[in-house]
């Protein structure tokens, strides 16, 4: 490639990643899934539109995948893991044998619906199987939702990738007859088991190895803490395990360690999430020949509705029974299984199997993930409100960070009050924080203030508080506390706990 050719690749790559972000600020705007405005810019680029020719599909499953570790690396950062550690069980179970059922399921529709293959059915069912990781964290987080559900559709998201990564090319790959279960489960068993371990060890490496080192720069910090987890995704495709949970375990091993930095980490984390996010849809809808979609609208609609309507409940409802999660949170579950890129990535390994008909699945894929994201997407916080599971004001647990002082010993947090907090209307006098800890500054409104103890909080602000490594676990505690139940926490028993203490009504039920 010559200099010219580099600055003219450089430069459309920049316009399409500008072009992007003001789709990203858009769809908000109107309240579409972004990622459709980022197919859009692809297909707009591509071959009709702009001009620009991308029908490279090893290539598209090689970035592709690479784009989704960074997803789910990113979105094990900023998962809590008290909120899914009680419900890894039924999160396993659903990205298991909820991913056989719903392949089973679409397959048969496929099958009896459309007059598919059976060979062709059950790679198409497996493909659209998976819930995406990128929709979920991007929409769900959005919602006020029980933390109890979007930990599990969360966890499910980040876990279901590689059963179906497994099906996927054992359909694919099959010359002759179909593959046994046997087979078919010894190799998920030793994918989730290896690439598990890999994630965790790798994720603890990196947890042991940030707090002891000091890098020079803080900007280094969120580097090395994506890298260990881009580390663990090609360390655990090395040995043939699935880089994809190795990518989610070990950022939810680092994300919840107390590293330093871990504002700046999450930040870079959410970036690069995007990034990725971008780069792989605009990827997608280059791929795709929009002269070629019309005739999958058929199909995509059946596959679609089969999958919606019967594929995904049945297997919420065969999964989930046994762990007695009451039915309307089942509901919002399988109405919330959200496809997005993944699909679509899946969609090419046959494509680069060489199998027959592999193009029309991608048509099919690409056109049921455009039509159901604008399906469900956009009616979740309908949806969420008609079943009883979120209402308006809904409270959101204050969120604190750490960047360490290391030359006063001292640590810095940053805290900003979400609004429905008991923290808006608190003096600063009034939270009594642990000594020698003080507030320095408040942002507000895009203003700067420096508060005197007779400063009131007010939601939306943003506090800078100044404290010492040995009280700063007790100054966490007590926002915390403050934000939940007021000025009077402490008399009324909350004592700012990781996790929210049960109430008097919740202990008695």
């Amino acid at each position: 490639m010559t200099l010219s050719e580099l600055y003219l690749t450089l430069l459309i790559g920049g316009t399409v990643l500008l072009a992007s972000i003001a789709a990203a600020r858009t769809a908000d705007r109107i309240g579409l899934p972004s990622l459709l405005l980022f197919l859009a810019v692809g297909v707009i680029a591509g071959e009709d539109g702009l001009g620009l020719q991308f029908d490279d599909a090893q290539l598209a499953q090689a970035l592709g995948t690479a784009a989704l570790a960074v997803i789910l690396v990113e979105g094990g950062l900023t998962t809590q893991w008290s909120d899914v550690r009680r419900l890894l069980a039924p999160a396993g179970v659903l990205a298991t044998a909820g991913v056989a059922v719903s392949v089973v399921v679409t397959a048969a529709g496929a099958h009896w619906l459309l007059g598919m293959d059976w060979k062709l059915a059950l790679m198409l069912g497996a493909i659209v199987s998976s819930t995406d990781a990128a929709a979920v964290f991007a929409v769900l987080r959005a919602l006020p939702l029980p933390q109890k559900v979007t930990a599990l559709v969360e966890a499910e998201s980040g876990f279901n990738d590689a059963p179906t990564i497994v099906l996927v090319l054992a359909f694919a790959t099959a010359t002759t007859d179909l593959p046994g279960p046997a087979p078919l489960v010894g190799n998920l068993l030793y994918q989730l088991a290896v690439g598990g371990t890999l994630g965790v060890l790798i994720g603890r490496l990196g947890v042991a190895a940030l707090r002891r080192i000091a890098l020079p720069a803080t900007g280094l910090y969120p580097l090395a803490t994506v890298g260990f987890g881009i580390i663990a995704f090609a360390a655990a495709g090395a040995v043939n395990a699935s880089g994809i949970i190795a990518a989610y375990l070990s950022g939810l091993v680092l994300g919840n360690a107390k590293l330093p930095h871990r504002a700046a980490t999450r930040s870079f984390a959410e970036g690069a999430g995007w990034l990725a996010q971008i780069g792989l849809f605009v990827m997608l809808g280059l791929l795709v020949d929009p002269s070629d979609l019309l005739s999958a609208v058929l199909p995509a609609l059946v596959v679609g509705l089969v999958l919606l309507l019967a594929a995904r409940p049945v297997s919420v409802l065969a999964c989930l029974l046994p762990f007695r999660i009451p039915w309307r949170e089942q509901a919002f579950i399988s109405w919330a299984g959200l496809r997005g890129a993944v699909p679509i990535v899946l969609a090419t390994f046959p494509i680069v199997a060489g199998v027959t008909g592999a193009r029309d699945v991608l048509n099919i894929v690409f056109v049921l993930v455009v039509l159901f994201t604008l399906l469900q997407g956009p009616t979740l916080p309908a949806v969420a409100r008609r079943l009883g599971l979120t209402r308006p004001g809904t409270l959101r647990e204050i969120q604190v960070e750490t960047a360490p002082l290391d030359v006063l010993d001292a640590d810095l947090l940053t805290a900003t009050i979400p609004q429905g907090s008991r923290l808006h209307g608190v003096a600063v006098f009034e939270l009594r924080l642990p000594t020698p800890t003080v507030v320095t500054l408040i942002v507000r409104d895009g203003t700067t203030l420096v508060p005197d103890r007779d400063t009131v909080l007010h939601a939306g602000d943003e506090l800078l508080l100044i404290t010492t490594p040995d009280t700063r676990e007790a100054t966490e505690r007590r926002l915390r506390a403050i934000g939940r139940r007021g000025k009077l926490a402490r008399w009324l028993g909350e004592h700012g706990a990781p996790e929210p203490e049960p109430t008097t009504a919740a202990r008695t039920e």
